[in-house]
């Protein structure tokens, strides 16, 4: 039922409508107005005074100059806003409520994969590199391959917790991961109006009261490292085989680095004069440039290395580095049950175990960021000195043979701290 126009005024007509060009509000009846913009623009609006609160109320109708709401349309959009009011309803938040309605409409047929994509493609560019976005893609997709076909919308707790209860234990880092990512994704959903209410991948007092915390499983588990008595000995067969995989790993070994940093080393970081190679901060995992002090072996090795592109150890396309999974694979053949990153372990405990150089420096070393931030703070400088010594006696280490592995420790010097 359409209700009255209320008082009657000079109705408008297509032809004022297109012509009139000053700026103002020009009525045609039944809370109908033109309203014509100090630029030109043409739009119409509906006002209509709240029941409620007796305030003066107005809603769009549209853009009779870009959307070409003609007077007709304008006419019947009103009548449906006047009868609205008639019956008590606001015509702005029933619009709001239909809005709503049709997102979750489109919100059914929106499923975790495209949402995942979606988030993906906005987040990539700040990412660090292409490696980072296949391995998100890649940790959803083995991970969490029950949600991909799911609505968004329809994601409860127990679908996240089929994906990650089993892998919690045994694959706790690459599970946290999951949850994070997951998190990620449905906080991205939740903004954009495809599902409603709390994430169901929160930990903090959500999941964090149904699955164990990762820091303790994480103590539990260590990656298979070389014990360093033995580096000398696996070095000596490691320098036998004239491979680039063998030279990378090599200088992952004698740097205590991660295997990506070696992998994607460029020459343009390596200063040969200085003996220092500085790892830029995109590529580092906590964000922030690390300055390594380079032993006489590395220096060695490095200069045997061929120039071929801006890469130390190019790849077989000579566009993109060379994987890390060549050192896994030639592992396996010399010493298998050990890991790449493992050795970073192993120069860990060398360090620890068999010299007095103070726990920040061997931290420092291993790019480690320290917890305790007044230490943290105390320390700013990158002890560079004291880390060419370590470095230079753990290159020495290696070179030493089950035989003559004797290195004493010296005695530890009191450091006066200001």
């Amino acid at each position: 039922m359409i209700r009255p126009r209320g008082k009657l005024v000079t109705p408008l007509n297509p032809g004022k409508v297109d012509k009139v060009t000053k700026a103002g509000r020009y009525a045609d009846g039944g809370g109908l107005y033109l309203w014509v913009k100090p630029d030109g623009r043409k739009t119409w609006t509906f006002r209509w005074r709240d029941r409620v609160t007796f305030g003066q109320r107005e809603a769009g109708l549209g853009s009779y100059t870009n959307e070409r709401v003609t007077l007709a349309m304008a006419r019947e959009r009103a009548d449906r806003y006047r009868d609205m009011v008639w019956n008590g309803l606001d015509p702005i938040a029933e619009k709001q409520k239909t809005l709503t309605e049709a997102r979750q409409a489109l919100a059914s047929r929106v499923s975790f994969k495209d949402c995942t994509q979606r988030y993906i493609d906005a987040h990539k560019a700040s990412w660090r590199n292409d490696q980072h976005t296949a391995q998100w893609s890649s940790t959803l997709n083995t991970y969490a391959a029950g949600l991909m076909d799911m609505p968004v919308s329809d994601i409860t707790d127990n679908d996240v917790l089929a994906c990650l209860e089993p892998i919690w234990t045994d694959k706790t880092e690459t599970a946290t991961r999951v949850r994070q990512r997951i998190e990620a994704v449905l906080d991205w959903a939740t903004t954009r109006k495809f599902r409603a209410g709390l994430n169901p991948a929160r930990w903090k007092g959500h999941l964090d009261t149904l699955l164990a915390k990762p820091n303790r499983l994480k103590n539990v588990q260590h990656r298979p490292a070389l014990p360093y008595a033995e580096a000398g000995q696996f070095m000596l067969k490691l320098r036998k085989v004239d491979t680039m995989a063998a030279k990378a790993l090599e200088l992952q070994i004698l740097t205590a680095t991660r295997p990506g940093e070696v992998t994607g080393a460029k020459w343009d970081e390596f200063d040969l004069k200085a003996n220092i190679w500085t790892i830029p901060a995109n590529r580092m995992k906590a964000h922030k440039e690390h300055t390594i002090p380079l032993s006489p072996q590395a220096i060695t090795l490095l200069k045997s290395q061929p120039h071929v592109n801006d890469f130390v150890f190019p790849g077989t396309s000579l566009k993109k580095p060379m994987t890390t999974a060549a050192g896994m694979n030639l592992l396996k053949e010399l010493h298998p049950g050990i890991t790449q990153h493992g050795f970073r372990s192993t120069f860990r405990d060398w360090a620890a175990d068999q010299t007095a150089y103070p726990r920040e420096v061997i931290e420092h070393a291993m790019a480690h960021q320290l917890k305790d931030k007044a230490e943290a703070a105390y320390f700013r400088s990158d002890l560079l000195e004291k880390r060419t010594k370590l470095m230079a006696a753990w290159a020495a280490h290696c070179d030493q043979l089950p035989s003559d592995n004797v290195t004493a420790i010296r005695k530890r010097k009191k450091h006066a701290r200001a």
